[in-house]
C-alpha cells in the first residue's frame, strides 16, 4: 500500500508544534500500525532527518503505552484492541492517515506523539492499594468466600490497563472510566473494604487535582476502551463516593 501520513511533530512540551505530512510506500495490510511507523522512522534514519518519537512497549495489547489518535479516534478504527494491536489491512491503498497524541490538560506532550500519563499514576497511588500482611503471616485469598459474580465483575474492572484512551475520546476529557474501574477493583472484594472510604475520596480528589474534566454520560470512552471497560464502574464510583462522603 501506498499511504499519506499526517503526523503531529513536536519537539518538547514548550514547542507549538503541527502536522507534517510523510508519504509512505511498500506498506503490507498484514503490518501492525506500528511497524508502519518503525518502517517509517527507517527510512526518516537513512535520509538522515528526526524520527518520529510515539511510545510502545510490550506490542501485546497488555500495557497501553501504544495510545496514538489515529483518524479522530483513540486506537484507531477497529475496536477492542490497542494501537499496536491495529493492523494496515483497516485502511486501505492510498489512504491518508492523520495521528495525534492523546490530547489532554492532564496528558502534557513530551515529544510528538509521546505524552506524560504519569497522572494517572498519581490517581493510583492516592488509594489503589489494600492493607496486605507482609510480615510471612500472610493469609491465602483464596480460602476468603466471594461472590462469583462480584469475583467476575472485579476481574473485569482490573481489566483496565491505563492507556487513557477514555480520556483522549471524552470531549472533557474525564478520567471517571479510568478511576471508576480502579475503584471498582478493589470495592467489589472483602479485601477492599478496609481503605473503601479513603480510596474512593483520596482518587477522586487526586483525578480533580490532576485537571481532569467532569464526566457527562456521553459514554464515548465506553466505547473506544481497548478494555471495555463498562459505565457501571462509574455508577459504582458515585455510589462509593457518596457513602463515603456521608461516613466522613
Amino acid at each position: 500500500m501506498k499511504l499519506t501520513l499526517k503526523i503531529w511533530r513536536q519537539k518538547n512540551a514548550q514547542d507549538k508544534g503541527g502536522i507534517v505530512e510523510y508519504p509512505i510506500d511498500g506498506i503490507e495490510p498484514d503490518m501492525s500500525f506500528l511497524e508502519m511507523l518503525d518502517v517509517l522512522n527507517e527510512d526518516l534514519i537513512n535520509k538522515g532527518e528526526e524520527p518520529v518519537a510515539f511510545d510502545h512497549d510490550c506490542r501485546e495489547g497488555i500495557c497501553g503505552m501504544c495510545s496514538l489518535f489515529i483518524n479522530g479516534e483513540a486506537h484507531g478504527p477497529d475496536r477492542g484492541v490497542t494501537t499496536c494491536q491495529l493492523h494496515m489491512r483497516m485502511f486501505k491503498d492510498g489512504d491518508t492517515i492523520f495521528i495525534e497524541p492523546f490530547r489532554a490538560k492532564a496528558f502534557p506532550v513530551i515529544k510528538d506523539l509521546v505524552v506524560d500519563r504519569s497522572s494517572f499514576d498519581r490517581i493510583q497511588h492516592a488509594g489503589g492499594f489494600i492493607s496486605v500482611n507482609t510480615s510471612g503471616n500472610t493469609i491465602d485469598a483464596n480460602t476468603i468466600p466471594i461472590n462469583k459474580h462480584d469475583a467476575d465483575k472485579s476481574f473485569d474492572a482490573a481489566a483496565c490497563i491505563g492507556c487513557g484512551a477514555c480520556v483522549a475520546t471524552c470531549k472533557n476529557s474525564s478520567a471517571m472510566l479510568f478511576v471508576s474501574a480502579k475503584v471498582s477493583q478493589y470495592a467489589l472484594l472483602p479485601q477492599g473494604k478496609v481503605e473503601a472510604v479513603d480510596r474512593v475520596l483520596n482518587m477522586v480528589h487526586q483525578m480533580d487535582l490532576e485537571g481532569f474534566g467532569n464526566c457527562t454520560n456521553t459514554g464515548a470512552c465506553e466505547i473506544e476502551c481497548p478494555k471495555g471497560i463498562s459505565l457501571e464502574n462509574i455508577a459504582r464510583m458515585n455510589r462509593e463516593y457518596l457513602a463515603a462522603s456521608l461516613k466522613g
